[in-house]
């Protein structure tokens, strides 16, 4: 629906494609239509794209996973492993400057390996507790140390899918 919906906002219509045996296809395709109906039971959508097929690996009516580029602007990013779930509900552990933590509500806004966008609950300013989230409980003090939030991120394995 984005990707129809938010045509000056997308990236373009190139797309890659996994193939069955999780490995990328080397060529970029191109979309060229979409199907107007959503699959009730997997809430996908069909997408057609051309691809270059010199190495003779598609063959026609096989499908794979479509990946493509969506920007995202001012998208604030926390890693997984610094939420925890109640009743479908994300969570994360604010830390003040006293070093108190207390829980606060998150809304995701996409999911991506190892990391969450965050739609709303959270400013680029405030601190979370990224280990130990098990550990503690609303209003108890902790000692912590900063970790820049380009280190948090970088330190999380990254996969493409």
């Amino acid at each position: 629906m984005d990707y129809q919906a938010n045509i000056a906002n997308r990236g373009d219509n190139h797309v890659k494609l996994l193939l069955a045996n999780n490995e990328l296809l080397d060529a970029t395709g191109i979309v060229e239509t979409i199907e107007g109906e959503f699959d009730n039971e997997t809430g996908n959508i069909a997408f057609r794209a051309r691809f270059a097929n010199p190495k003779s690996l598609l063959r026609n009516g096989e499908t794979g996973k479509v990946q493509m580029t969506v920007p995202m602007k001012h998208a604030l990013l926390i890693p997984q492993k610094a939420t925890y779930e109640i009743q479908d509900k994300k969570y994360v552990y604010l830390v003040d400057k006293e070093g108190k933590v207390s829980s606060k509500m998150i809304q995701i806004g996409a999911t991506l390996p190892d990391i969450y966008v965050v739609s709303g609950g959270l400013s680029s300013n405030d601190k979370i507790l990224l280990e130990g989230i098990q550990k503690v409980k609303d209003d108890d003090k902790i000692k912590y140390s900063f970790v820049a939030p380009k280190d948090a991120i970088g330190n999380l394995k990254m996969k493409t899918e």
